[in-house]
Parts: structure tokens; C-alpha cells; sequence
């Protein structure tokens, strides 16, 4: 996965957002909408976000630490996660608190043509975002829908300005509809309940990106085409017999660790079995670009071993073995 694309998608982002919020306020100040007011604090918390976005992706590009030996990587994803917070509390819940205030205290619209205006202008613009999101994401997609996409990627950003961008483009709809419908009856009602749903919107994509991204901060395995990659690069079926085990970890989105048992032959020397050890870790990173990190531990492959399952105490995340009494 290139993180070029996904830069590319935030700055279009970004751009527009700036662009967009700017016009709603002015429209705001202008009209009196509740809508306005609401999509424009939308289009500045997803300016926010986008600037989330790219210092994160700044500060993953650090070199390791004695303190943090594998890396910044997962950095990304804890910016990620930020956008989704600011997402629900400045986005959603201002929208969603707004629009009540709204629906207990209507008025009608000053100079509709404002909101009209900005919001088709706001319609394009986020239209140009969307599609250079959908362009930059079409490339690594491949053949899985875009809610598998959304699901699986490993690089928050590109799923971040889709949802973001995706949900603009529906809450503009919306606060269409209330401005419209606000016009018609002469009712600001209606204005306040287009508000509610932008927030409620909101909210809802903000809680998808946080359990996407919630995901990838506990860790996540390599996906199961790499997986089989890794497997098929491991065993040359001489010196590296069979994979007994094995565990990969995403240490960013374009990093990943390595961890697998690897079976030699029982007659071999060390220098022999260190020499199957640095063949194998070539090929997988011949396999796999983004596998940095590769440990392979040798044992002597056992059918009465392999019979009883994994150990579950020698798990990461399995039970914890409880100490003898008098321990």
C-alpha cells in the first residue's frame, strides 16, 4: 500500500474542506440556518481531522527508538482513531445538540438563496474530494467491495476520507432537504430536523472509524493473501522442511512483523540450520516487501507434537498460568 495515494486524497480533502467551511459560515451569517451552522462546524472538524491525518503520518516516518524499537508506525492509527473522536463530539454531537435547540426554538430563514448557493457550491466540492478519494482507493482495493475495504485496509487514512467525504456528501443532501423543506412551509422545523440527522449521520461514521481503528491499534494479522505468501516463501522443501507455526503483527500499515517456528532437519549442523534461517528471511522479504521484521525460531518437527495443538499458556493473549500453591 503506497502512502502517497492516501496524502494525496487528504490534501484534496483538506482543500475543499477549508473551502466549504468558509462558504457555510458565511451562509450561517447570513441566513440563520441551523444547517449551515451545523455543516459548517462538520466541514471544520473534517479539516481537522485532515490535518490529524497528515501529522500523523509525519510523525510515523520516525526512525526506531531504543524505547521504541519497532518503530512509530502505529502513530498513524492512534491519529486515526483522534479523527474519529473529534468526528462524533465536535461534528455529531454539536450537529444532534443544535438541531434540537433548532426544533424548541424555530425561526424562519433570512435570504435563502445563501444556503441554497453554498450548499450546491459545497456538493461540488466535496464530489471533487470523494472522487480522488475513490481514484487513490481503486488502486489497492482490487477486488473487494468497498465496505470490505473499508474493513480490512491497514492504512487508516484512505478509509477515514471516504467515510468522511461520503458522509458530507449525504449530510449535504440533507441539510438540502431541511433548507428546502424549511422554505416551503415556512417552518424552521424543518431546518432543525435536517440538523439532527446530519448529526446522527455523523456520529454513526464516527463510531465506524473507531472500531476500524480500535482494531488496527490492538494489532492486527496480515491479511490472509499475504499470509499465504509468507507460508509459500518460508518452505523450500529442503533446508526449511515445513512451518510448524507461526504469528505475523502489523507494526504500521506498511509494516509488519514476522514470528514462526520453523522445521529442520534433525541431522542438521547450526551452521546449517543458520543458513536455511537467513534463506528463508530472504524470500519472504522477496515475497513480502512490507515484512521488516522476521523472526524464525528452528525445531525439529514432531508428528506427536504437532498432534496435541497449540500451548495455549505459550500464547500471547492465551490464560495466564496461575503459580503452585505456596509460590
Amino acid at each position: 500500500m503506497s502512502a502517497s495515494g492516501g496524502t494525496r486524497a487528504i490534501v484534496a480533502a483538506l482543500g475543499a474542506n477549508l473551502a466549504i467551511a468558509v462558504t457555510k459560515f458565511v451562509a450561517f451569517a447570513f441566513s440563520g440556518s441551523s444547517s449551515m451552522l451545523a455543516e459548517g462546524v462538520h466541514s471544520l472538524a473534517d479539516s481537522g481531522n485532515q490535518f490529524l491525518l497528515l501529522i500523523g503520518g509525519r510523525k510515523a516516518q520516525r526512525e526506531a527508538t531504543p524505547q521504541h524499537p519497532f518503530g512509530y508506525g502505529r502513530e498513524r492509527y492512534v491519529y486515526a482513531f483522534l479523527v474519529s473522536i473529534v468526528l462524533f463530539s465536535v461534528g455529531g454531537m454539536f450537529a444532534v445538540y443544535e438541531g434540537f435547540e433548532k426544533i424548541r426554538h424555530p425561526h424562519p430563514l433570512e435570504h435563502w438563496y445563501w444556503p441554497v448557493a453554498v450548499l450546491v457550491f459545497a456538493v461540488v466540492a466535496e464530489g471533487f474530494s470523494f472522487r480522488t478519494a475513490i481514484k487513490e482507493s481503486s488502486e489497492l482495493r482490487g477486488t473487494l467491495s468497498w465496505a470490505q475495504f473499508i474493513r480490512r485496509a491497514k492504512a487508516p487514512e484512505l478509509p477515514v476520507v471516504l467515510l468522511e467525504d461520503f458522509g458530507a456528501l449525504i449530510g449535504l443532501v440533507l441539510a438540502l432537504v431541511g433548507v428546502g423543506l424549511a422554505l416551503l412551509t415556512g417552518d424552521g422545523v424543518w431546518d432543525g430536523a435536517g440538523t439532527v440527522c446530519i448529526g446522527v449521520l455523523l456520529v454513526l461514521i464516527a463510531l465506524v472509524l473507531a472500531a476500524e481503528t480500535k482494531s488496527l491499534l490492538l494489532g492486527e494479522a496480515a491479511g490472509a493473501d499475504v499470509i499465504r505468501q509468507i507460508e509459500a516463501a518460508v518452505v523450500d522443501g529442503d533446508t526449511v522442511p515445513r512451518l510448524i507455526h507461526m504469528r505475523t503483527l502489523h507494526l504500521g500499515p506498511e509494516e509488519l512483523l514476522v514470528a514462526a517456528k520453523i522445521a529442520v532437519r534433525h541431522d542438521d549442523t547450526a551452521a546449517q540450520v543458520a543458513a536455511a534461517i537467513d534463506a528463508a528471511e530472504a524470500r519472504v522479504r522477496a515475497a513480502v516487501p512490507i515484512a521488516r521484521v522476521i523472526y524464525l525460531e528452528p525445531d525439529v518437527y514432531s508428528e506427536a507434537e504437532a498432534a496435541k495443538g497449540p500451548d495455549r499458556d505459550a500464547t500471547p493473549g492465551g490464560p495466564t498460568p496461575h503459580p503452585a500453591p505456596g509460590h
